[in-house]
């Protein structure tokens, strides 16, 4: 133990490596707690859509959108999101899961939500990319926005 004091010294650049590796799987793993939302797996997910009602909305692109989404999911892209999510909330009143392709964005976009005081949100984690890997059903094609 005495000779890492030495080791950070002689390798600054490893070490400064292994600091934002670690901080980097610390968020990973803690990063959705912080932030107020709770991340869902894709089984966490399937039981509150069928369960409980949740609604489900994608945040992609209307392009993304149409070529394969949740079942029954509303596109609401980011940018419409901000004016679009009260009258989502009127009518649901239930849970709201966000995805995106891969979790990223709709975990920022969910954390902003709960910023604002809003209640009731989860994101799912791995986006679209874990439903598919779970080998869950898509749908294809245009369903209305909101």
């Amino acid at each position: 133990m005495e000779k890492f004091p030495i080791f950070v010294l002689h390798h600054p650049y490893l070490f400064s490596l292994l600091f934002v590796i670690l901080t980097l799987l610390i968020w990973n793993i803690f990063g959705g707690i912080v932030g107020g939302v709770k991340i869902l797996t894709t089984d966490e997910a399937t039981q509150l859509i069928n369960r409980e009602n949740a609604e489900v909305v994608d945040i992609r692109s209307q392009k993304e959108f149409e070529n394969g989404h949740i079942i029954n999911a509303k596109n609401i892209s980011s940018q419409e999101l901000p004016e679009k999510f009260n009258k989502l909330r009127k009518d649901s009143g239930k849970g709201i899961i966000f995805y995106c392709t891969n979790g990223s964005l709709s975990l920022k976009e969910a954390q902003k939500l709960m910023r604002q005081g809003e209640e009731m949100i989860y994101c799912l984690k791995g986006g679209v990319t874990s439903w598919q890997n779970a080998n869950l059903p898509l749908t294809k094609g245009l369903k209305s926005n909101s």
